[in-house]
C-alpha cells in the first residue's frame, strides 16, 4: 500500500472538467485492475455521471492475466467496489501459454485487446485507462532510454484509436499522489501489484530514479508539460509532411519514384518521415525502425553525393524492412523487396 499524503483531492467539478468531452458516448469502458489509480477512475467516472441528468453508460472491466494468485481476489474486491457504486462489472482472463520473456510487453498487448473486445461487445464507444501524470512522465523517460524520436517522446496521447475503440486517458495530466488522496478521503482500499517495483522490468527501474530527478527539478509535472510539448512539434511535423507528399505527387506527373533533386531540397527530418511512410506502407516485413530508416538517409546521401554512372544507372539501392529503396536516373524509388529466400525452414 501506498502511504496516504495531504495532497489536494479530485473534486467532482474536477472530474466534471477531467471528463467534459465524452459525455455524450453511448457506454464506457472502465479498465479498473484495483490498484488505486484505476480504482480512483472508476470512483471518478461514476461521481462525474452521477452529476450529468444524462450520461453514458459505464461498464468496469478487470483483466487476470493470471499471473499472480492475488488476482482473482482483487477482481472479486472490484466487483463488490463495483457494485456499490452501481457499476456492471466483468473479469476476464489472459489465457494459453504466456511468453518467457517480453512478458510486460505481451501482458499489455492481451490486456488491450480483451478491454477492446469488452467495448465491442457491449456497445461501448471508448476505453478509459487510468494513466496519470507519473506514467506519462516514466513512459518519457524509457522511450528516450530507447532511442525514440519526436513522435515517440510525445509518449501517450490523451485519445487514440485501437481496433476500432477510441482509446482515452482521462487521467493523464493528474499526479498519481492526487488520486490516492481521493480514495483515502473516500475510504476506499486499493490493491499494490509488487511487479509495479519489481527491478526485473525495466518502468520499475526508471520509476526509481524519478525521485532523483524531481530533486534536480525534472518532475512529472516538467516532463508531462514537455511530452505535450513535443506531440504539438509533431503534429506540425506530420501537417508538413502531409504537405510534402501532396506536392512529390504533383510534380510527379506519370513517372515512376519522385526527382531525386526535389526531395533532397527538403529538411531531413521531412525526408526521414517521407521515407518512413512509404517504407510502411509498401514494405511486408512490419514498422521499419526510425534509425534504420535515418542510416538509410545518411547512405543514400553519402553513395548519391560520392558515386555516378553505377550499373543500369542506380546510384543506391538499400532494403529495409520489405521495402526497396533505390535512387536510379535521378528518381528516388519505393518497391516491395522480393520476399526472403527460406530454404531449409
Amino acid at each position: 500500500m501506498l502511504k496516504q499524503n495531504t495532497s489536494k483531492v479530485v473534486s467532482v467539478a474536477d472530474a466534471r472538467r477531467l471528463f467534459a468531452d465524452w459525455k455524450s458516448a453511448p457506454a464506457i469502458v472502465l479498465a479498473v485492475s484495483g490498484g488505486p489509480d484505476s480504482l480512483a477512475l472508476m470512483w471518478l467516472a461514476v461521481r462525474w455521471r452521477q452529476a450529468l441528468k444524462t450520461g453514458p453508460n459505464l461498464v468496469a472491466v478487470t483483466v487476470d492475466h493470471g499471473l499472480r494468485s492475488e488476482a482473482a481476489r482483487e477482481a472479486r474486491d472490484v466487483k463488490r467496489l463495483a457494485q456499490s457504486l452501481g457499476v456492471e462489472h466483468r473479469t476476464l482472463r489472459w489465457t494459453g501459454t504466456k511468453p518467457k520473456t517480453g512478458l510486460p510487453a505481451a501482458a499489455r498487448e492481451a490486456r488491450y485487446r480483451l478491454l477492446m473486445r469488452a467495448a465491442r461487445n457491449c456497445g461501448a464507444s471508448h476505453v478509459f485507462t487510468a494513466h496519470t501524470q507519473d506514467d506519462q512522465a516514466e513512459t518519457f523517460i524509457m522511450r528516450m532510454s530507447r532511442g525514440s524520436g519526436i513522435a515517440g517522446l510525445a509518449a501517450m496521447a490523451r485519445e487514440a484509436t485501437r481496433d476500432g475503440v477510441i482509446l482515452a486517458r482521462p487521467l493523464l495530466s493528474v499526479p498519481k499522489a492526487q488520486l490516492v488522496a481521493s480514495l483515502a478521503k473516500a475510504g476506499i482500499a486499493f490493491a499494490e501489484d509488487p511487479t509495479n517495483h519489481d527491478p526485473r522490468f525495466t518502468r520499475p527501474r526508471l520509476r526509481a530514479l524519478m525521485p532523483a530527478l524531481a530533486a534536480e527539478g525534472v518532475d512529472a509535472r516538467s516532463l508531462s508539460r514537455l511530452t505535450a510539448r513535443l506531440a504539438r512539434a509533431n503534429a506540425a511535423l506530420e501537417a508538413m509532411t502531409d504537405g510534402a507528399e501532396r506536392y512529390l505527387k504533383s510534380t510527379n506527373g506519370s513517372e515512376a519514384g519522385v526527382d531525386f533533386a526535389t526531395f533532397v531540397a527538403m529538411s531531413d527530418e521531412i525526408r526521414v518521415r517521407l521515407l518512413l511512410r512509404a517504407i510502411n506502407r509498401i514494405g511486408h516485413e512490419g514498422p521499419a525502425e526510425l534509425g534504420k530508416v535515418e542510416a538509410l538517409l545518411q547512405a543514400m546521401d553519402e553513395a548519391v553525393r560520392g558515386k555516378t554512372g553505377r550499373k543500369a544507372g542506380i546510384r543506391f539501392k538499400q532494403t529495409l524492412a520489405g521495402a526497396v529503396v533505390s535512387v536510379a536516373r535521378d528518381r528516388v524509388h519505393v518497391a516491395p523487396a522480393p520476399p526472403r529466400n527460406r530454404q531449409g525452414l
